[in-house]
């Protein structure tokens, strides 16, 4: 079988996660990813641990299987000139310097376009090319705390809290797995390639959803709920008997027969809770009610009576949980490979699973300059032609 992006190539020039992450993905999916680095490797994530296996760092092999290393120093002219001949024979170039750099080694888009017309070039920064923050750097905390993430996660007393993971660092580079494949798709039509501007800024703003969106009309500024939610009740966390579990009621049908596994039938009636503004209404009210009786049994009693009835709920598993879930056993999400610095290393896998053109497995995450002679050979060999 073939992969879905076999033959594509990508010019790798991101460090640290979302850009990372976003080429990963495009290698997963079978397209040739370059990962260019300064001599000695210039991926932060090289270093940030522990934990470390023989001296790699976990960090870094989460965002860059698939994908072969060079080193290039664009402070050169023969650097630059490396990248000129390298994007003659690519289709995606993708950085993530701060605004104006890559022009700065003329490297830009409008530089790039004359050497390859095709090109298509993407930039992620924290602020965007454009605006009054564009020359501002921007991890994802500071973006977290700048987009109202934070304001709406955590609860009252805990005050603003950031995602356990860095979550505006993932969803760029899902958008610009998107944008990328979009800008693709669209030049099979134009022949041409074009620029493409993302910031994590904007992503983060773009992920408040229906929390933006209720502010946007009620122009009343959220409160932190926790483990509750916004729009919908009963939908948070509630404690068992052994542990802590979610039950997520997204109907009123739901409802009704979640009522019936409670033995309280009679709430589904009760016009306080009857319908779902009701709930959220009279939330005060009626969660204590529902956690009086969740605390007489433990989690896999109330499991398997929503499952029964096919209730939205689940357990809060821990790290180990999860890495043993049979669900997620049987859906390969998990992967090894041998690794020639680490030895054997253990991954998270893809979520994709495609029919005919399936992900594939194919290089560990490099050593920086692992592959410079390889890289450098076949392309010169390929401009030869």
């Amino acid at each position: 079988m073939s992969e879905a992006l076999k033959n594509v190539r990508i010019l790798d020039l991101t460090r640290v996660l979302a850009g990372p992450y976003c080429t990963m993905i495009l290698g997963d999916l079978g397209a040739e990813i370059i990962k260019v680095e300064a001599p000695g490797g210039s991926d932060e994530t090289r270093k940030w641990g522990p934990p470390f296996q023989h001296d790699v760092s976990a960090y870094y092999l989460c965002a860059n299987r698939n994908k072969k290393s060079i080193t290039i120093d664009l402070k050169t002219t023969e650097g630059i000139q490396t990248i000129y001949e390298l994007v003659k024979e690519s289709d995606v170039i993708i950085h993530n310097f701060k605004t104006g750099t890559m022009e700065r080694f003329g490297i830009g888009y409008d530089d790039l376009s004359k050497v390859n017309p095709r090109i298509v070039y993407c930039s992620i920064t924290g602020f965007g090319e454009s605006g009054p923050y564009k020359d501002l750097p921007g991890y994802d905390f500071i973006i977290q705390a700048m987009s109202g993430l934070m304001s709406i996660t955590g609860d009252e007393s805990s005050g603003p809290q950031k995602v356990g993971i860095a979550i505006t660092d993932i969803l760029t580079g899902l958008y610009a797995v998107i944008g990328i494949q979009a800008a693709l798709l669209e030049r099979t039509q134009s022949g041409k390639g074009q620029s493409l501007d993302l910031s994590l800024y904007d992503t983060a703003v773009s992920a408040l959803i229906n929390i933006g969106s209720n502010y946007l009309m009620s122009r009343k500024i959220p409160t932190r709920l926790g483990n509750h939610h916004a729009n919908i009740v009963p939908y948070q966390t509630f404690q068992t008997m052994d542990s802590e579990m979610v039950i997520a009621i997204g109907n009123d049908n739901q409802f009704r027969a979640f009522c019936t596994i409670l033995g309280k039938s009679q709430y589904s009636e009760d016009e306080r809770f009857k319908t779902n503004p009701a709930r959220v209404k009279n939330r005060d009210i009626l969660v204590p009610l529902i956690q009086d009786i969740l605390i007489t049994k433990p989690t896999s009693y109330w499991l398997d009576k929503c499952h029964g009835t096919n209730i939205p709920c689940g357990p809060i598993q821990n790290l180990q949980e999860v890495t043993e879930d049979p669900q997620l056993l049987a859906r390969d999400m998990f992967w090894e490979m041998e690794h020639p610095t680490a030895g054997l290393i253990k991954m998270i896998g893809s979520p994709l699973k495609f029919s005919r053109t399936p992900v594939t497995l194919r290089h560990h995450p490099p050593n920086a300059g692992e592959h410079n002679d390889e890289i450098l050979q076949n392309y010169k060999t390929n401009l030869e032609k």
